[in-house]
């Protein structure tokens, strides 16, 4: 819109284009709209909660992130938001599945620290034993993950614990790489919430930052399909 108005000097195309983008940009500002991007990619698994069935399960595996690490701050503080709902929730797995081992995954990719050694230094504060904690912290995305933790645990099951976002595209690598995880989504949006709360009822930049996960995930899902 802006080089048609002012590059070609088309005022009507200019404006045809300008008032379209400002009116998409408002409607994916607004909860409502936001939501039907991630609610299909969220409920493609549900939570795992009966976990009695998982005797013969080695293996929890929980998928970084993002972290940011620095010396004046404590590990807690040094993890996303992502990584600490997802090492939370692996924490509650391995908890539940007796002498399993917990393997953390993630490792230096916009940061000099491996985002694996955060995690581990994280969950060796809540209380999990350094002799139940594996690293991989060689991997940049999600198919290196994959690879890398096939190497560490070979045919054996594990539970798989990311992002319920994440989690559709996080199967599909790993079912690829021939591993057989059971998953373990965490981390749902606030789409699940009954209540309805006033914010609901006007534009967020959060609601954008929804939507651009959902298309990260969508074109990584059909990126995924495409090279296997």
């Amino acid at each position: 819109g802006i080089l048609l108005l002012w590059v070609q000097r088309r005022a009507k195309a200019a404006k045809i284009v300008l008032t379209l983008g400002f009116l998409v940009l408002a409607a994916l500002s607004f909860s409502a709209v936001a939501d039907q991007f991630i609610k299909p990619l969220e409920l493609w698994y549900p939570p795992l909660l009966d976990t009695s069935g998982m005797k013969d399960v080695k293996w929890v595996v929980v998928l970084g992130g993002g972290h940011t690490s620095s010396s004046t701050l404590p590990p807690n503080a040094q993890i996303g938001n992502s990584s600490l709902a997802r090492l939370i929730e692996g924490i509650r797995m391995h908890r539940a599945v007796p002498e399993s081992k917990l393997i953390l995954s993630g490792g230096a990719v916009f940061d000099p620290v491996p985002e694996a050694e955060t995690m581990a230094a994280v969950a060796r504060m809540l209380g999990v034993s350094p002799d139940d904690i594996v690293l991989e912290s060689l991997s940049k995305d999600t198919g290196q993950q994959a690879q890398f933790i096939q190497g560490i645990i070979q045919n054996d099951r594990c539970v798989l614990v990311t992002s319920a976002i994440h989690m559709p595209r996080a199967m599909l690598v790993f079912e690829q790489k021939g591993l057989r995880p059971i998953p373990a989504p965490t981390e749902f949006g606030d789409w699940m919430r009954k209540e309805t709360n006033p914010y609901r009822f006007f534009p967020r930049a959060d609601e954008l930052r929804k939507v651009e996960s959902a298309l990260h995930e969508y074109l990584g899902l059909l990126w995924a399909k495409l090279t296997r």
